[in-house]
């Protein structure tokens, strides 16, 4: 019987303290690579970052996860993971973009570097909400079931290149209100890498934002995203837990941290929202696809 795990978004929202890679320093910094590493993505995001303030319990949790995150079988789950929200967004009804970008004379070479950007957080961010999940699900008591091997590695190419972002403070004022809506829209204190990195390409994801914005507040939007979602509980609570971890060492960790519930309300948040961008950037994408593509 599937496990049952509802979309909680805390409230108030929890304040967050990633330290950015470029200021990641020492022990922080090699914490940084080797997660980066370990998922086999060019940018630690912020659900990561956030996490890696908590030393003890990001090193228990990631202790356990990094053996697994390597496997040929946990490549497969972020696979099916991605045709989910992918399937999801595509429901949607994603208006196509590409007429629009020719008219404003965006040629193939920027379009194409649009998409390989899109491809960065289609595959990229899996790892993180499998992560993620299995994180709630253990601070919440819920057991991951112990043993098993991870298996085979998993086929791998290069990481590819890290996104150039447009940080908040180089925004000009149109990006500035772009960013502004997604916080407000999203119910966010914070704008996720992903948007930053499509901004690198304001005039695109204005109107791309646009229309994933009227999806956003639109018939079935939330539906589609709680069904991500109970797939990424489902995928998680299936991988292998070589080490074994446990609700109750993970729960001692977070509180050699910090005060009872601080870290699992930080979990929780980024438990709730990383369904949604993944619904957003496969939203993002199919907007990009040529006609009789999937």
């Amino acid at each position: 019987m599937p496990e049952t795990l509802s979309r909680l978004k805390p409230d108030p929202v929890p304040a967050i303290r990633p330290v950015p890679e470029h200021a990641a320093g020492g022990r922080l910094a090699e914490v940084y690579a080797r997660t980066k590493a370990g998922l086999n993505v060019p940018w630690m995001g912020v659900v990561a970052m956030a996490f890696a303030h908590y030393p003890r319990f990001y090193d228990c949790l990631w202790s356990a996860f990094e053996p697994v995150a390597g496997s040929a079988g946990f490549a497969a789950s972020c696979r099916a993971l991605r045709e989910a929200a992918e399937r999801e967004a595509g429901a949607l009804g994603p208006a196509p973009l590409l007429p629009l970008l020719a008219e404003t004379r965006y040629d193939a070479r920027e379009i194409d570097g649009i998409r390989a950007c899109n491809e960065v957080f289609s595959a990229g961010n899996m790892p993180y909400i499998l992560m993620a999940t299995l994180a709630r699900l253990l601070l919440e008591g819920r057991d991951w079931p112990a043993g098993g091997e991870p298996g085979p590695p998993a086929a791998r190419d290069p990481a590819p290149a890290r996104p150039v972002l447009i940080e908040p403070h180089h925004a000009d004022p149109t990006v500035a209100a772009l960013y502004a809506d997604i916080r407000g829209t999203l119910g966010l204190p914070f704008v996720n890498t992903d948007y930053r990195a499509f901004a690198r390409w304001p005039s695109y994801f204005l109107a791309a934002w646009d229309g994933l914005k009227r999806a956003i507040g639109g018939p079935g939007y939330e539906a589609a995203v709680t069904r991500v979602h109970d797939a990424a509980v489902d995928l998680a609570l299936a991988l292998p837990n070589p080490g074994g971890l446990t609700p109750g060492a993970l729960r001692e960790a977070a509180r050699a941290d910090a005060p009872e519930g601080e870290v699992r309300e930080v979990v929780r948040l980024f438990q709730w929202l990383l369904p949604g961008l993944a619904v957003n950037v496969a939203f993002l994408r199919a907007q990009l696809l040529e006609p009789g593509d999937g």
